[in-house]
């Protein structure tokens, strides 16, 4: 404990003043630029390709058995409803239970406005009997919940009960709600509201069991209930009625995170719903405002009204909530000038302004792609963001949702400063992986007492550590594709991805 005291009084009186200062140079922006064609040396070799095809044509397949078979779903107009080529994910995590890595259960539930929602429940054989719990929600348009399951198998492998799931108008989730909330959230893109509420109905769905069955809440825009869809469904053994993994889950340590527009719904929901106790923005923190006029992270429509005004109270800040973002947006485009190093921050900012924990982690060379897997040239990111983001994801939920202490070392590592993967495909070998336009940073609480408040990671600060607990380089596929252990006779078995296997 004194170890962690005297780290963090260190960083608090330097506050990393020595903070180096980069000059803009068109030719150092060049090579910066080209990392986002680093993951192509990923899924562009002769191996990956087939298994994409593979997957593709089994996904398609798949899709339309599952439009044939429940007429009553819509889902085929979403732009990722067969979940071909950029669609598919990492082609690499499909057999996990087949191959013994651990289990998942597809399911489906009716929104608040009448749509029916497709998702995953992830967990592993091994584990305490009950464990705490992440719901991950898909950022918009080609976001799938596929482009998310690297993260959310390391956070099962890692100990929690997760759930994926595709927002309404998303992946094989419908387009449009029930009569009369049809156009509540459409056209795609155009309204927050899936985003944000489709949040609250992901968790609240997450937390049913047998003695509280899941029953959506009424409609944001009418007012209307839509439980008797949700009921007649259930009947017909088409939705679920809880989650399938319930017995696994403990509803008091709650973790969420999102992407994009799922980074603005969490960014809201987080703070808004008790139950959370943490969040993970990705790209990127927003305000816990739902009717900001720049809509989701930095783009996008701004969230509809509600009939009922208590669903759309700004809430303070007070749960801890981490940052991410990386160098380029979408579309990627190359810096002309030299951009405000702190552009990326500002409202991991206002959370230390409130002495509530926060980070904001900025990766060099990466794009807003790199927080979805995309196996696509035209969707360009860095070899090493997605090991990256499920580092800090699964350590700021460790620290924050499960209480653990020495998850506070991975949080204050400084491997990602010296990426042996990152040095090896760099043209100077240079391994930091944190931006050098935007200031990485990271304020927070250090057992014991005291903090540790550094503003630019990527020159290091005092009380960085080396020994974080973790040997050799960290790879998500390498933890996801990691053997399962034996489970407890009470652990659901799961069925597969596709409800078969």
């Amino acid at each position: 404990m004194r170890g962690w005291l005297v780290a963090g009084i260190s960083a608090a009186v330097l506050l990393c003043a020595a903070s180096a200062a980069y000059a803009f140079d068109p030719v150092v922006e060049a090579e910066n630029y080209s990392k986002g064609l680093e993951r192509q040396s990923i899924y562009m070799t002769p191996e990956y390709q087939a298994q994409l095809r593979l997957v593709s044509q089994e996904n398609g397949l798949n899709a339309l058995k599952m439009q044939a078979t429940d007429p009553q779903r819509e889902f085929v107009s979403d732009l990722c409803w067969n979940g071909n080529d950029g669609c598919a994910g990492d082609v690499r995590l499909y057999e996990w239970q087949t191959n013994g890595y651990g289990i998942v259960q597809p399911v489906l539930f009716t929104a608040r406005n009448g749509a029916t929602i497709s998702g995953h429940v992830w967990a592993t054989k091994a584990g305490p009997a009950r464990r705490p719990g992440i719901v991950i929600t898909n950022g918009s348009v080609q976001a799938d919940e596929q482009l998310y399951w690297y993260a959310a198998q390391a956070l099962a492998k890692d100990g929690y009960v997760v759930f994926t799931w595709d927002p309404q108008g998303q992946g094989q989730s419908d387009t449009q709600g029930e009569s009369p909330d049809q156009q509540e959230g459409t056209p795609a893109q155009s309204d927050g509201r899936p985003f944000f509420d489709g949040t609250e109905d992901a968790i609240d769905f997450f937390l049913s069991n047998p003695s509280h069955p899941y029953e959506p809440v009424p409609s944001c825009n009418s007012g209307t209930s839509h439980a008797a869809k949700q009921n007649s469904r259930v009947k017909a053994g088409l939705d679920a009625a809880y989650n399938p993994f319930w017995k696994l889950l403990n509803p008091q340590q709650l973790g969420i995170a999102g992407h994009s527009y799922g980074a603005a719904g969490v960014s809201y929901i987080g703070q808004w719903d008790p139950r959370v106790k943490a969040i993970v923005a990705w790209d990127n923190l927003a305000a816990p405002d739902p009717n900001q006029s720049t809509g989701a992270s930095g783009g996008g429509a701004e969230e509809k009204g509600c009939v009922d005004a208590s669903q759309r109270t700004v809430p303070p800040i007070t749960k801890p909530a981490l940052g991410m973002s990386a160098d380029y947006f979408i579309p990627p485009e190359p810096n002309t000038s030299q951009p405000d190093p702190m552009a990326k921050s500002t409202e991991s900012l206002a959370y230390s302004k409130l002495g509530v924990d926060t980070g904001e982690i900025i990766i060099r060379g990466g794009t807003h792609y790199d927080f979805s897997f995309i196996p696509n040239p035209g969707f360009t990111a860095s070899l090493r963001g997605a090991d990256e983001i499920a580092w800090y994801t699964t350590a700021w939920f460790d620290r924050y949702v499960k209480g653990q202490q020495s998850a506070v070392k991975r949080l204050l590592t400084d491997r990602w400063r010296h990426d042996g993967q990152e040095a090896a495909v760099d043209p100077h070998g240079d391994g930091n992986m944190f931006s050098f336009y935007y200031r990485s940073r990271l304020d927070i609480g250090l057992p014991g007492g005291g903090r540790f408040d550094c503003e630019d990671m990527r020159p290091g600060c005092p009380g960085m550590v080396s020994n974080d607990g973790v040997n050799g380089d960290y790879s998500y596929l390498s933890v996801d594709t990691s053997p399962d252990g034996p489970g407890f006779p009470s652990e659901p078995k799961g069925t597969g991805i596709y409800g078969t296997g």
